[in-house]
């Protein structure tokens, strides 16, 4: 019973040292996501791709021109967009956007993320709002 738990100790600890990022070229980028950065942001070429696997997590970071840095799941969904200006409209959900133009009508978002449970933004400001999954404002996040 020992060897069995030291093999399957042995195992998960060369997955978790199993980092691999390599840089692709944009052709090799799958089409979900070369399709993602042409209808949100056609006038930013991409620069660098990466694929990023580490042990079982892939990631796809793709960087455009104007300092944004996008990342995309194993599913080539977007899972985190970090800019240094206004990120566009069609990107952020509508609920949120609405929350902002009326309680920070003087900010823009720079930057959007998603995990498993929420949508968290940032704003021009510095300032990082906690949103649900159906856009509902939950806090302010320090």
């Amino acid at each position: 019973m020992n060897k069995i738990k030291l093999i399957l100790i042995l195992a998960i600890f060369a997955l978790a040292g199993c980092e691999k990022e390599t840089v692709i070229k944009e052709n090799d980028l799958p089409a979900e996501i070369k399709t993602f950065i042409t209808t949100h942001f056609p006038a930013n070429p991409i620069i660098q791709s990466v694929k990023d696997r580490d042990g079982l997590e892939l990631t796809y970071d793709v960087i455009l021109e104007g300092n944004i840095s996008l990342e995309f799941n194993r599913k080539k969904q977007i899972t985190d967009v970090d800019g240094i200006a206004k990120l566009p409209d069609s990107l952020i959900p509508s609920s949120i956007l609405n929350y902002v133009s009326t309680n920070y009508s003087g900010n823009v978002i720079t930057g959007w993320e998603l995990d498993d449970r929420n949508q968290q933004i940032t704003l021009d400001n510095g300032l990082e709002l906690e949103f649900s999954m159906p856009g509902v404002f939950l806090r302010i996040d320090s």
